[in-house]
């Protein structure tokens, strides 16, 4: 019978607009306790939004922690208090590209950093594109942002190669190819969304969550 991991208690290191940090005391199998620091998230959603050219939009961003520029997908943090997730993905997919799609469907579920994050993210297949005003972007990172067009083979060799890092965006585009060049089935948007961490969410009064 697997064990299970009871919590004894939880203390609060960090609060901050984005992530926060607690540090959780863990009953381990045959009955002590160990200390584990867990960053806290909203979760997120992302999208490879493919066009009818077997294009997928990429944005190029700079992450402060990677201190370089990434291509990434399209994608935001699900920080409005009761937004689900797809509406949060049609907002991101306007706000950083420009587009809508007439059909969405699951692609994958992940954990990105499992050992200590609790950051989960619902990657979003979009198809029928069409170009949509794009939103004001609200960090000065986004206002930064480059967008490009890359065709779906191109992009699966540039992850292989290592030019495409992002773990995200690099779960995206080899479901997508999968999707496309296996006839693999991608999942309804309806089915729920079980691994989107609370914790954060529920201390904070909202709409934007990223208020303390």
């Amino acid at each position: 019978m697997a064990h299970d991991f009871e919590v004894r208690s939880s203390e609060l290191l960090l609060d901050a607009p984005i992530i926060a940090v607690r540090r959780d005391e863990v009953v381990m199998p045959g009955g002590t306790t160990a200390y584990r620091e867990v960053v806290e998230h909203f979760g997120a959603v992302a999208i490879v939004a493919v066009d009818d050219e077997e294009r997928i939009a990429m944005v190029n961003q700079y992450r402060r922690s990677a201190d370089r520029r990434l291509w990434e997908l399209p994608a935001g943090l699900l920080d409005i208090k009761g937004e689900d997730e797809l509406t949060g993905a049609k907002r991101e997919l306007q706000e950083e590209a420009g587009l809508a799609a007439e059909d969405w469907s699951v692609l994958a579920d992940i954990i990105t950093s499992p050992g200590f994050c609790e950051e989960a993210v619902r990657v979003f297949l979009s198809r029928g594109l069409s170009a949509v005003p794009r939103m004001d972007a609200e960090g000065d990172e986004e206002a930064d942002m480059d967008f490009a067009w890359v065709p779906l083979d191109e992009a699966v060799d540039r992850v292989i190669s290592g030019d495409i890092v992002n773990s995200i965006a690099a779960t995206g585009i080899l479901a997508a190819y999968v999707v496309y060049r296996g006839g693999r089935k991608t999942r309804s948007v309806d089915e729920p969304f079980e691994l989107r961490p609370t914790a954060m969410a529920a201390r904070r009064p909202g709409p934007d969550l990223k208020k303390l």
